[in-house]
């Protein structure tokens, strides 16, 4: 069964952190989030809040933009955060041992388009856009085929507004 998508306004940078802080608690090895959006949409400052949310120990969580991954470990398990926007071809991915990567850890992707055909069908994809609201606001949508992510999600529902 598909489950349609869910949409929800992030008023400022502390309510995308909030909900990364909360997504992340759910998070397991094999988990992969594809982070969608225009530059400045909100994807790596959700990235941000998420992986430090659980880290055991604080440290920086720079972009990758350079250096295309960052992993950290985590009381949940290894994070590869990957930004895949300098990338021309999926094969690109292999290298990096991102495929691999999307079996045994959690991986954030960021500009997930450059995956081509290599997308897990498990995946959860949120989709962020600038909200005319305000300058700070987000709009987030969240899809997914997989059965495992509506019973996991359901546990977020009240912050739902569609």
């Amino acid at each position: 069964m598909i489950h349609p998508p869910v949409s929800l306004h992030l008023p400022d940078p502390e309510a995308t952190a909030s909900l990364a802080t909360r997504l992340g608690a759910l998070l397991r090895p094999g988990d992969c989030l594809l982070l969608e959006g225009a530059i400045g949409a909100g994807k790596t400052h959700f990235s941000r809040a998420l992986i430090q949310s659980l880290l055991v120990e604080p440290e920086d969580v720079p972009s990758p933009t350079f250096t295309l991954v960052q992993t950290y470990d985590t009381g949940a398990g290894e994070i590869w955060h990957a930004d895949l926007y300098r990338l021309t071809d999926p094969g690109e991915v292999e290298e990096l041992g991102l495929t691999q990567a999307m079996e045994e850890a959690i991986c954030l992707i960021e500009w997930p388009d450059r995956l081509g055909d290599l997308a897990p069908t498990t995946a959860l994809r949120l989709s962020f856009a600038t909200d005319s609201d305000s300058e700070d606001a987000r709009a987030l949508t969240l899809d997914w085929t997989d059965a495992d992510w509506t019973a996991r999600l359901a546990q977020l529902e009240e912050i739902r507004d569609d």
